[in-house]
């Protein structure tokens, strides 16, 4: 009898095929090497830039001091319950993101994400050691493991390790002091965290930038999916001018005597796509909209003496009126349009307010904490107090003595400090005092007999005025 057992059904899973881009030149990928060296740059130099904030605060101009919960940027200085300003910025960039994405499609994937940037680092170290794409694939191809593509591939792996080791290295130095990090790294006296950090960071760069490449973008990056939310037929993004390339060389229609389209099918725009795939089967997710692809391609038109533009930065709408004759639109009035207009409003409207709040805000704070258990304590002559903790902040980089007062509904409300006579107490550079605070009501007083009474404490800097104040409750004895 024949077997009858059912096929195995066929596997969802394809293996990953290498892509080995192609060298290329060109105003776009000239562009990303000089974006590459700033961001880089600007990455791996920000710790050590050095500022100066005075005797007791930390010199490095970019900190997040976590053990201290700050974060120093330059001259600004961010303390826990100013978290809004970090919150701002990422509103911003998440705008900035949408602003960029609906004028020039995934522009920010194409020139400045981190996957993007690292992995033209390491595909840059790539061709160094082993050669151009064509070196490079036949090495891939090579089943024969020889002394030759040991040495080839060792030597790329060992630079690879050493960028990423400098990387995981980099991003612990905006944690703490980076010199003296530095130091205790090599001398193996740093916190087990920080190496367990920089093994981390190593590990995925070294992972997502030498191997998994363009599988990040396609798989693990939610953005491709989100992108066409941002997008409009008025976006500018990479497309190929179909009506003007096709029919193709050695086509069937050309080979049936059509009128061949200055499209050759050399294969350049694909050798030099760093995702691998074709832009003339169309806008596909996997497209980052690098615009190596037009570098390509305008070298193939300039040979064979074709106008350049064959694939380019277009929209939709100019695709259209192109194929009838037109004219494209000016570049002004695809990114000038409602959509990016909006965006642009409120990035701005978000940055204002962000200035607005960093320029307006005081260098004291207090915040006011009534002690519930218990609410209030008579005392022997049959006056109720309250008790308060209070905490001083001072953000100026020098001690400062800080005067508290007490204003209030009832004004025979008195204010006494716990240890201390005066009302006076010294707060420390940079720093917040926890300070407990007793507030008085004599027996027969309004306060002492009422459930509660409005409060209002005041902090001042006797050494230049500057006042803060937070309001509260008085507790009285109906509670």
């Amino acid at each position: 009898m024949a077997d009858t057992q059912p096929d195995s059904p066929p596997s969802l899973y394809a293996a990953r095929e290498p892509i080995f881009p192609k060298k290329v030149y060109g105003k776009f990928r000239n562009l990303k090497w000089i974006i590459m060296a700033v961001t880089l740059g600007i990455y791996y130099l920000t710790p050590w830039i050095r500022w100066d904030r005075g005797p007791s605060l930390p010199d490095q101009a970019v900190l997040l001091d976590l053990a201290n919960r700050r974060f120093y940027f330059f001259w600004i200085e961010i303390w826990p319950h100013e978290f809004y300003f970090v919150a701002g910025l990422l509103v911003m960039a998440g705008l900035g993101l949408f602003l960029f994405t609906s004028a020039l499609g995934r522009v920010w994937c194409g020139y400045a994400c981190p996957q993007t940037v690292w992995t033209d680092l390491f595909i840059l170290v790539e061709r160094w050691i082993e050669g151009d794409r064509n070196a490079r694939l036949r090495l891939h191809r090579q089943k024969k493991l020889d002394a030759r593509k040991i040495r080839l591939r060792l030597t790329k792996w060992i630079t690879w390790l050493v960028i990423a080791a400098a990387t995981g290295g980099a991003w612990v130095f905006y944690f703490t002091d980076a010199p003296t990090l530095l130091v205790d790294l090599f001398t193996l006296n740093a916190h087990p965290i920080a190496y367990t950090t920089i093994a981390v960071l190593t590990g995925t760069t070294f992972f997502f930038g030498g191997f998994a490449r363009e599988q990040i973008c396609i798989y693990a990056c939610p953005w491709p999916r989100i992108q066409a939310a941002m997008m409009d037929e008025d976006t500018l993004t990479v497309g190929y001018r179909e009506w003007r390339g096709e029919p193709r060389k050695n086509s069937p229609e050309v080979k049936a005597g059509a009128e061949q389209g200055d499209c050759i099918d050399c294969m350049a725009c694909v050798n030099v796509c760093p995702v691998g795939i074709d832009i003339r089967d169309g806008q596909q997710m996997e497209c980052i909209t690098c615009a190596l692809c037009i570098d390509a391609c305008d070298d193939i038109m300039a040979k064979i003496g074709k106008p350049r533009g064959l694939i380019d930065y277009m929209a939709l709408t100019d695709e259209e009126n192109e194929r009838k004759g037109g004219t494209p639109k000016p570049v002004i009035k695809h990114v000038l349009r409602p959509r990016t207009i909006l965006y642009t409003s409120l990035w701005s409207l978000v940055g204002v307010g962000l200035l607005f709040a960093l320029f307006i805000r005081s260098d004291i704070d207090m915040t006011v904490a009534p002690v519930r258990n218990p609410t209030f304590v008579t005392m022997s002559d049959g006056s109720i107090r309250n008790t308060y903790e209070v905490r001083l902040r001072n953000k100026h980089g020098e001690d400062r003595p800080f005067q508290i007062s007490v204003k209030g509904d009832d004004p025979s409300i008195r204010l006494q400090l716990e240890g201390t006579p005066y009302a006076t107490v010294d707060v420390p550079a940079d720093s917040i005092k926890l300070q407990r605070v007793y507030l008085i009501a004599p027996p027969s007083s309004g306060a002492a007999e009422a459930e509660r009474t409005e409060v209002r404490l005041w902090v001042e800097d006797i050494t230049n005025g500057e006042r803060a104040y937070e309001d509260t409750f008085f507790n009285g004895r109906s509670n």
